[in-house]
């Protein structure tokens, strides 16, 4: 996989323009003031996306070093002060020989930083991974069905509350994202950049009508909540069952 464009190098070019000069400072002072040796940095998904909110949205980044050292954290710790209030979210700190022995763990998270990525300085690691397919579907049948038993959880632990119950539904919307692409993987096609294309894409694919993930998502967006239970429960209903034969999908993907 690491040699095949999971999603056009030109579809995400322009969306580096989303990328502010508080960032790109951010990235200078690691690249010129850091206490350990870095390797790369890179900035990863939503800021490179047509979704990204620049008054709302985090901005992601990777980092790969040479070797974890405290002093690095603590470097980091500094700069956090300095950057928090640009929505500079907390970067992920790996080593070249962790991101090796993790990407049979992690395939979901590391074939979306793969596909949607911008180095900022160093070599692209990243855009050279090789993520084994079976890895991928396997985490996927996890991921899918663990979001199964939590969603019956969160019904019950709700209590029948609509305020809390719509909030966790919202909530929960983000993770299926990084999952769907892989699932649009699997599947042989190409995986697209923005939500609104995922969920079209991946409906298409699996043979799901999508708009209640559709649904869920404006909810996120709008920061919205549903106004009547019985309305609300219709929601989660369609939600869970959708997501089951998500499962049945993913059970029957050969790899």
């Amino acid at each position: 996989m690491g040699d095949k464009n999971i999603i056009n190098d030109m579809d995400i070019e322009q969306y580096k323009t989303n990328i502010p000069p508080s960032f790109l400072r951010f990235a200078e002072q690691i690249k010129g003031n850091s206490p350990v040796a870095v390797h790369s940095m890179y900035v990863v998904v939503s800021v490179l996306t047509p979704d990204f909110n620049p008054d709302g949205s985090d901005i992601n980044s990777l980092i790969v070093v040479e070797e974890h050292q405290l002093d690095f954290l603590d470097f980091l710790i500094t700069l956090g002060k300095e950057f928090r209030e640009h929505r500079v979210a907390p970067p992920l700190v790996m080593t070249a020989e962790y991101i090796d022995h993790s990407l049979d763990v992690f395939p979901i998270e590391f074939f979306n930083f793969q596909a949607i990525h911008h180095t900022l300085f160093g070599d692209d690691l990243l855009g050279r991974l090789q993520i084994v397919d079976k890895h991928l579907r396997l985490q996927c049948e996890r991921e899918i069905k663990a979001k199964l038993l939590w969603l019956g959880q969160i019904y019950i632990e709700t209590l029948g509350d609509r305020n809390r119950l719509s909030e966790k539904l919202a909530a929960s919307i983000t993770g299926f994202f990084p999952l769907f692409r892989a699932i649009i993987h699997l599947a042989g096609k190409d995986a697209p950049l923005g939500c609104k294309e995922v969920l079209q894409t991946f409906g298409a694919t699996v043979g799901l009508e999508s708009d209640i993930f559709a649904r869920i998502h404006q909810m996120k967006i709008a920061g919205e909540q549903v106004a009547q239970m019985d309305e609300l429960s219709s929601c989660f209903s369609s939600y869970y069952q959708a997501t089951e034969r998500i499962a049945h999908y993913v059970d029957q993907l050969s790899c």
